[in-house]
């Protein structure tokens, strides 16, 4: 199957001012790839620039505006060997599905509409799909592979429309844009030189290098962290269970760059995840370190966990192979990254 095996190659990335997005940008600088980074204003693309700038010519930046409209990305995708498409609505505050669901939807195969147009030197697309497309919460002990869907999530929206919760609006979203994804590939096959890949990480935490000036302005999953470790928020159960996936920001910058240059991740859906945790281990780990790695730290409310989730990773280790970064090491160097930043 086709992949990266060009380190000069350029490689365009989707929402590259993200907390991923620029994470994976600077990765692929680091490794001799050219990257166009495809924000939706060309201000927004700024920082990448400031902060990448030893890397001279090899970072362009491209505006592409809305990403829901039709043909956003048709003149990023020209001349590019690789696509990393990581943009996509983040929130959990939605009034109707739809308006979660058709911008996911449109955005993730509107990325594969300009490649089938325009990316005639496109070798490979990964797709950051997410965990949520998989599995939701559950009160019952579950299993996750790459054979999970998460179809509780539209079932709760077709059935209560705007009274569904606003977590099955979101893993909605996810994972109708993912079903989405496949079928459109499916169907287009025989017309294009390219394969897809896609990752389905879960929370995903630590040190930031995309533009944020405090903690309050952090992207959503750093700022529960920060909010829960730091501030001891939220209480009670909540830090107990439910039991979630989580992994490292660099790790997944390092998975979307392996699948890209890995023959066999293409064409396939691969689950990204360290072990399950509850908020509470997370707390644990801060406090259980010397020197204290952040000036105030949570002390939660230490208790029996409970746990109900299995992740099933065989086929990243089999594919990927990724080592993945220790609690310690995220708590770490997530808290020295704030702290160099004076918060």
């Amino acid at each position: 199957m086709p992949a990266l095996n060009n380190t000069n190659a350029t490689v365009l990335v989707t929402g590259a001012n993200g907390f991923v997005g620029a994470w994976i940008v600077k990765k692929l600088l680091e490794q001799g790839c050219s990257v166009r980074a495809a924000v939706r204003t060309e201000s927004r693309g700024q920082h990448l620039l400031d902060t990448n700038n030893n890397y001279g010519g090899r970072l362009q930046i491209v505006a592409i505006g809305d990403i829901a409209k039709d043909g956003a990305f048709d003149e990023g995708v020209r001349g590019v060997e690789a696509i990393i498409h990581t943009a996509s609505p983040v929130t959990l505050v939605a009034d109707e599905p739809k308006e979660l669901i058709e911008p996911a939807v449109n955005g993730a195969v509107g990325i594969l509409a300009s490649a089938l147009k325009n990316g005639s030197s496109v070798q490979r697309i990964i797709i950051a799909s997410s965990f949520a497309a998989a599995t939701t919460d559950s009160d019952v002990p579950v299993t996750v592979t790459e054979n999970s869907w998460n179809d509780s999530a539209i079932k709760d929206c077709e059935e209560n429309g705007t009274q569904a919760s606003q977590l099955s609006k979101y893993a909605a979203s996810k994972t109708l844009a993912e079903k989405a994804v496949w079928a459109f590939f499916e169907k287009h096959k025989p017309q294009v030189n390219w394969d897809i890949t896609v990752l389905n990480p879960p929370w995903i935490f630590g040190p930031v290098v995309q533009e944020v000036t405090t903690a309050e302005t952090l992207n959503a999953s750093c700022k529960t962290w920060y909010d829960i470790l730091v501030k001891g928020e939220p209480y009670g159960d909540l830090l107990t269970s439910p039991d979630r996936g989580w992994i490292d920001v660099r790790d997944v910058a390092d998975a979307h760059i392996l699948a890209l240059q890995i023959p066999a991740a293409g064409g396939e859906r691969i689950l990204i995840s360290n072990k399950p945790f509850v908020w509470q281990d997370m707390i644990d780990v801060a406090n259980s370190m010397s020197p204290k790695p952040y000036h105030t730290l949570a002390k939660g409310t230490p208790g029996a966990a409970v746990r109900k989730l299995t992740i099933n990773t065989e086929k990243e280790h089999r594919i990927l192979g990724l080592r993945y970064k220790t609690a310690e090491e995220l708590v770490r160097d997530a808290f020295a990254n704030y702290a160099a930043r004076g918060w």
